[in-house]
């Protein structure tokens, strides 16, 4: 498969790379930064230099162009203000996923965040992050041109990954080491049969393939 990741410098980004290249995948990360590159090629990646803060839909679709998956795991940031959540956890979502139609790629993952809910209430930074996250899946959820899987991870550690998780449309609050999220997502990538899902994922007892095929076709 050839697999296009938004965000490609992301820590759970870099994980998936390094996964989907050790299987053989094609892979292409999107970055903001040419001197990123390096980390890429490192993880196996092709590197694609792209603002996708600046960029139309018609340069992202020529980069997406050929793929056989789109996977959004771009994100402001912690450290970033309000106005990027709506530019890089909105915006950059759509452009993501408008590109993803225009350019023929059915199958897409987006890496969204528990509590995502376009109706969230709040102006505190956080709250503004969940409605961002909310108003792109909803708009995902809209799109009859892809095949959307929506994926929501508990609290993120650096802890090693264990490979056994939860992944349910429910699972309760909890963490996951985002190894674990990087397994789970090169697993979704390759499973159509979870499109139109949308899924919370935290630590758990059972094997990320299992706990996949679990939930694929529900």
């Amino acid at each position: 498969m050839r697999i296009v990741i938004a965000g490609g410098h992301g820590q759970i980004a870099l994980r998936l790379e390094r996964l989907l290249a050790a299987r053989r995948d094609e892979v292409a990360g999107i970055i903001r930064k040419a001197e990123q590159a390096d980390d890429l090629r490192e993880a196996g990646a092709e590197p694609v230099v792209l603002d996708l803060e600046s960029a139309s839909v018609d340069e992202v679709a020529e980069r997406l162009r050929g793929a056989d998956a789109a996977v959004f795991a771009a994100g402001a940031g912690p450290g970033s203000g309000v106005a990027r959540k709506d530019t890089v956890d909105k915006a950059a979502a759509v452009l993501f996923a408008d590109a993803a139609v225009k350019a023929g790629v059915r199958r897409f993952v987006i890496v969204s965040s528990m509590g995502a809910d376009p109706r969230h209430q709040g102006d505190e930074i956080f709250d503004v992050y969940l409605r961002a996250k909310g108003e792109a899946d909803a708009y995902v959820r809209g799109l009859d041109a892809l095949d959307w899987t929506i994926l929501r991870p508990g609290q993120l550690t650096d802890d090693a990954g264990t490979g056994l998780v939860r992944l349910e449309a429910r699972t309760g609050r909890g963490p996951i080491p985002r190894d674990d999220v990087a397994a789970v997502l090169a697993e979704l990538v390759d499973t159509p049969a979870t499109a139109g899902l949308t899924l919370e994922l935290i630590s758990g007892s059972t094997p990320v393939p299992v706990a996949v095929r679990s939930v694929a076709g529900n």
